[in-house]
């Protein structure tokens, strides 16, 4: 490795212990404090002049920051992730109501491959085969390995109807499968006559308008009802926590649903302050484990407040308020900042939500839920 490039190198890895330190004092207090200072230079200095002198070839100063800088944002947790620029554009597109999609959701945990946790009734994904628990290696010849869960889930969609190549493996098989991608729903939500209930509201994403939109459409048709409503929350993983907030307020009205711990435990609380025009209709909320962050956030408000049951599979525990930091290259940090409490002082945030009326399997299907319901 000549000089110069060797210059480079080591500027890049400092500017990246700069970024880290800077980062393990705003927002990740006690990381590094089980190590002394000196030892962590000590073992910083060891790499680097490992790197110096003992690496094969001449490294790349660009990959070797983007890797740095992405192994230990998205090692943080679930959520947090480093997105490059082509990561960013897409994160910015994310609340396009046109964006084609094929109909899963994955979760994927830091080191492992994103495994299918959702699919979407009658979509392409869902035509070709493809099973919960199934797990993606590869989305358009792009190593999944190295992403993070919120960058699996945006490549996932685009604003063409383009054929996306996945390559899933399961216990048995190996294969390769293209999957149209096509509008799955012109609103965020839809509503759906069922026989002995007021109906099926299910939402599919948690971004403004949607709130808005039930209360003109929806509304109306379900003030006169006394049967029981289904809040349909399956593989609804998207979303704004104001807009949660606004879901809940539908249902009940109380000055504190809930709060967001955040940096030195500093307790943000959400209320709901305006009359709530639903709050005597009976309520059955569905869920599964694509039930995901503002939605999980509403099925464990209503259930706390013994508003209505909750009929299907255990959610993750993902409820985090995330601040995005745009970096001078066009990449950028998503970093978790708050974790959702329920009133009460019960903490979501990796534990999730027990159903009262579980079912067993990976059965998603409407009429297994209907049939748990009714």
């Amino acid at each position: 490795m000549n000089k110069k490039r060797a210059r480079i190198l080591l500027f890049a890895v400092l500017v990246l212990v700069f970024l880290f330190f800077l980062l393990e004092k705003s927002f990740l207090p006690g990381l590094l404090s089980k190590l002394s200072p000196d030892r962590n230079f000590e073992l910083l200095g060891k790499v680097i002049q490992l790197i110096k002198n003992d690496y094969i070839e001449e490294a790349n100063p660009d990959k070797t920051m983007k890797g740095a800088f992405k192994g230990m944002v998205d090692s943080l947790d679930v959520l947090s992730s480093y997105l490059d620029k082509e990561s960013m554009v897409r994160y910015s597109q994310r609340k396009e109501a046109s964006l084609k999609d094929i109909g899963i959701v994955l979760y994927k945990s830091y080191g492992s491959f994103p495994q299918v946790i959702g699919i979407r009734e009658n979509s392409p994904a869902e035509k070709k085969g493809i099973q919960i628990g199934d797990f993606i290696s590869s989305i358009d010849g792009r190593s999944t390995l190295t992403m993070s869960m919120t960058e699996a889930n945006l490549y996932l969609k685009d604003r063409d109807e383009k054929t996306i190549k996945l390559r899933i493996f399961k216990r048995e098989e190996t294969k390769e499968v293209s999957v149209e991608r096509t509008l799955l729903f012109e609103e965020p939500f839809s509503y759906a006559e069922a026989k002995g209930t007021s109906g099926i509201l299910k939402i599919h994403q948690l971004y403004p308008p949607c709130v808005k939109k039930i209360r003109q459409e929806i509304i109306p048709r379900l003030k006169p009802e006394k049967r029981t409503l289904i809040l349909d929350l399956r593989d609804c993983y998207e979303g704004e926590i104001e807009e949660a907030r606004k879901l809940v307020n539908l249902f009940l009205k109380s000055p504190n649903i809930g709060y967001f711990e955040t940096k030195g435990r500093t307790k943000e609380i959400i209320s709901c302050p305006e009359e709530a025009e639903l709050e005597k209709l009976p309520l059955v909320i569905w869920t599964n484990q694509a039930t995901i962050g503002p939605a999980e956030a509403v099925a464990g408000v209503l259930k706390e407040f013994k508003r209505g049951k909750i009929i299907g599979h255990p959610t993750l525990g993902l409820v985090a308020k995330q601040n995005i930091f745009v970096l001078d290259d066009g990449s950028g940090l998503l970093l978790t900042s708050g974790i959702f409490y329920l009133r009460s002082g019960e903490k979501l945030w990796e534990k999730g939500i027990k159903p009262d009326i579980k079912i067993n399997g990976e059965d998603q299907s409407l009429s297994t839920y209907l049939k748990k319901s009714l």
